[in-house]
């Protein structure tokens, strides 16, 4: 399920870290975790399993600002003019739940930022998106950077790759299938079904570093694209409630229908 959080800014600062998504992703974990500190725990540190997978079911879209904003690209900051901003978040759970999310983020305060940079917002409403009932193909825009990486025999790093690799649509079908069954609870999928990927025009590659300037530091590449699935439903509504790729806690692989 998909919920749109409206946040006023409070105060005079104006200026937010390009690479925000830690934050966010932080500020989620803490808010499931006043209500539900084991709950946090469990997706922080295990997530649900398959085999050495672990996932964590949630996502968030990139903040929407509006325009217009500032980029001050030598200082990697945002300059943000608009009093409000917008964030879409998903988690794969029950309907039962709906109200328990809307209570648990009603009304929250939240810092966005580092030490020297931020935003001081209040969530002023939450409300659920409709959800979407899909075919079996659809076309898809990656709003934010979908991550797919490999390591390869004798490398001691994971390569992040480009949805123009030829082993690209391979590693989505394994990342969907292994998520699915990691699901509690769930039917199995068939022994065989259609499942293909396809890139609509060229991508574009995004950098992003994760937790910049601690010590436990990382960059992460991903890339923004347009493309068509074909899958069963219960794995486009999967990909809508979780998104597509890997990282999607950190807030990659936000995908939203596009234009047919």
């Amino acid at each position: 399920m998909r919920f749109k959080i409206t946040l006023n800014i409070n105060g005079k600062k104006r200026l937010l870290p390009f690479n925000y998504q830690y934050y966010i992703s932080a500020w989620i974990y803490n808010v499931i975790g006043s209500a539900d500190k084991a709950f946090a725990n469990f997706l922080h540190n295990e997530g649900f399993r398959e085999g050495n997978k672990r996932f964590k079911f949630f996502n968030f879209s990139p903040l929407d600002f509006g325009k217009p904003k500032k980029i001050w690209k030598e200082n990697d900051l945002l300059q943000i003019s608009r009093d409000q901003i917008t964030l879409k978040l998903s988690f794969l759970l029950k309907d039962a739940a709906e109200a328990f999310i809307i209570g648990l983020f009603r009304y929250q305060k939240i810092y966005i930022g580092d030490s020297y940079n931020g935003l001081d917002l209040n969530v002023t409403q939450i409300e659920r998106l409709p959800d979407k009932v899909p075919e079996e193909t659809m076309r898809y825009r990656a709003l934010s950077p979908v991550v797919i990486s490999y390591q390869y025999p004798g490398s001691s790093y994971a390569s992040y790759l480009s949805p123009e690799n030829e082993e690209y649509a391979g590693l989505l079908y394994n990342n969907f299938k292994n998520k699915y069954q990691a699901v509690p609870n769930t039917a199995p999928l068939p022994v065989s079904f259609s499942f293909s990927f396809s890139l609509i025009g060229t991508p574009r590659s995004k950098l992003f570093t994760i937790k910049q300037g601690m010590p436990d530091q990382s960059k992460i590449r991903g890339y923004l694209f347009d493309f068509m699935l074909t899958a069963p439903p219960e794995l486009h509504y999967m990909m809508l409630s979780c998104g597509v790729g890997e990282k999607n806690s950190l807030g990659f692989g936000w995908c939203e229908e596009g234009e047919k």
